[in-house]
């Protein structure tokens, strides 16, 4: 794999992306960004997201020979291929050198209401074909799409044992400035913020109610009154990664599939959940430090598709998780969630 040569062109394609969404957001109606494109296999593809499309696939082709041949996981794009969009299309799945998943905008609903930034994702990896893993994950990019009230955008990237890295990037002036990525070196959830996603229902009672029993055992002697630890639900995995990323959160624990996996076996009605493109950045965090795994505490891995869903937590550091884990495990075994 030729890690730089696939670095710059997913940034090149994030950047893309992002002057297009900025461009929609300031020339389009909110009606006319969130109107449904179509209905994917699990989940929803808006106007804003068909739009990008037109700004990948160009970018992408241009560049896959030289690439050695990309075999593109996104959803809503390619679809009619369970291998995938092969690129160049004079070639098979088989004999591309590297798979790329990605997520263009990871919290449209947020962007397209122009509420809060959303985030390019893609991650690249040797082709193994099916068997092609987030673990395989060797190049990884994030490129944040601001709102229209912002003229900045931050792009992280991290290639496999090189670090993490980051430049903020002013839309106006075209200008770049390299920028640190320091998570959070607390020791303590307390007084920080930090949660256990819940920004989509259902199940957002019994999410709150581990989240609460948490932190009764964590601070058992908190002072009456006063705020234990604070919350940011972020309708965005590559969000939530980014908080982490600069220092804003200190813990993020996504668990919406172990939950709903025990509404099923009760015969209750589940919502939407995380999938591995939502994660494809992971890699930009752990470089930086970041502790990142599943609900059991196993590396976070998943298949490189579409529909499998995926829950994951992240510590900012190893204090964090010597602090929260243990209690996150025997507060999700009680609720028989682990």
């Amino acid at each position: 794999m030729n890690h730089e040569l696939i670095r710059e062109v997913l940034c090149q394609i994030g950047e893309a992306v992002c002057r297009k969404v900025h461009q929609s957001l300031r020339e389009q109606s909110i009606e006319e960004r969130a109107a449904v494109h179509q209905e994917g296999a699990d989940d929803t593809i808006y106007q804003i997201d068909k739009d990008v499309e037109d700004i990948i696939l160009p970018l992408l082709r241009a560049q896959a020979a030289a690439l050695g041949g990309v075999v593109l996981i996104a959803e809503g794009i390619g679809e009619d291929s369970e291998s995938g969009l092969v690129l160049p299309e004079n070639i098979t799945a088989g004999q591309a050198a590297i798979r790329i998943i990605m997520d263009p905008i990871d919290g449209t609903r947020g962007i397209m209401y122009d509420k809060r930034s959303a985030f390019f994702l893609a991650g690249a990896a040797p082709n193994k074909g099916s068997k092609t893993c987030l673990q395989d994950i060797e190049v990884s990019v994030m490129t944040e799409l601001p709102t229209s009230r912002s003229v900045l955008s931050d792009t992280l990237w991290a290639v496999k044992g090189q670090g993490a890295h980051r430049y903020t990037w002013h839309l106006e002036k075209n200008t770049r400035e390299t920028r640190t990525i320091r998570p959070s070196q607390s020791p303590t959830w307390y007084g920080g913020f930090g949660q256990i996603a819940r920004f989509f229902p259902p199940g957002r009672d019994v999410l709150a109610a581990i989240e609460d029993e948490m932190l009764a055992t964590l601070f058992p002697d908190a002072p009456e009154g006063k705020a234990i630890v604070f919350e940011d639900q972020y309708i965005s995995s590559g969000g939530q990664l980014y908080e982490i990323l600069v220092g804003h959160d200190r813990f993020v624990a996504d668990i919406r599939e172990s939950l709903f996996r025990k509404m099923r076996k009760a015969g209750q009605k589940t919502g939407h959940v995380c999938h591995p493109y939502d994660v494809c950045a992971t890699l930009i965090g752990q470089e930086a430090g970041v502790i990142i795994t599943n609900p059991a505490g196993e590396p976070l891995n998943a298949p490189l598709d579409t529909t499998s869903p995926v829950d994951w937590v992240a510590y900012a550091n190893g204090q964090l998780k010597a602090q929260i884990e243990p209690i996150l495990h025997r507060v999700l075994t009680k609720y028989g969630l682990l």
